[in-house]
């Protein structure tokens, strides 16, 4: 599988108007080559570079097999069109928004900030408000497929 944005590339900068020092809104992806007998498809961004350890920015799960892309700014809300759901997020330990929450490091080094899209074979049974390390077990023995967009950025 094959993950892209029409507004940066892989290992490049990330937009500020999709990070908190902008709009904060979602950027546009794009995704291609899905296995057979795909399902449903979750997506989780993810800073591994954040101080106090690995920072969750965003949850998504459920998204329609028939989908290959996500489009810019999607709404902060728990269900979206299709029966896809967004997890809480925004934290290390404690999870407390629901929806896309770009970028916003401490001044310094660039951090690099993950979105990893997977391909199930079936679609999962989570509660509401569900977090990454829920949707990453519900997952386990359902990937088909994964792909992956890094960007970079800085304050």
């Amino acid at each position: 599988m094959k993950l892209t944005s029409s507004a940066f590339t892989h290992e490049s900068n990330i937009p500020q108007r999709f990070t908190c020092d902008g709009d904060d809104v979602s950027p546009a992806l794009t995704w291609s080559d899905v296995p057979e007998g795909t399902e449903a498809f979750a997506l989780i961004m993810d800073d591994p570079d954040a101080p106090p350890g690995t920072w969750v920015h965003w949850v998504l799960w459920n998204l329609d097999s028939a989908a290959r892309e996500l489009a810019e700014g999607v709404p902060k809300q728990e269900s979206l069109d299709g029966g896809a759901s967004q997890g809480a997020c925004w934290g290390v330990d404690s999870f407390e928004r629901v929806g896309y929450y770009g970028p916003c490091p401490p001044p310094g080094s660039p951090h690099r900030y993950y979105f990893k899209l997977y391909a199930l074979d079936a679609r999962l049974d989570l509660p509401a408000r569900a977090t990454k390390d829920q949707v990453v077990q519900a997952m386990e023995g359902h990937i088909r497929a994964e792909a992956q967009l890094m960007g970079l950025y800085r304050r």
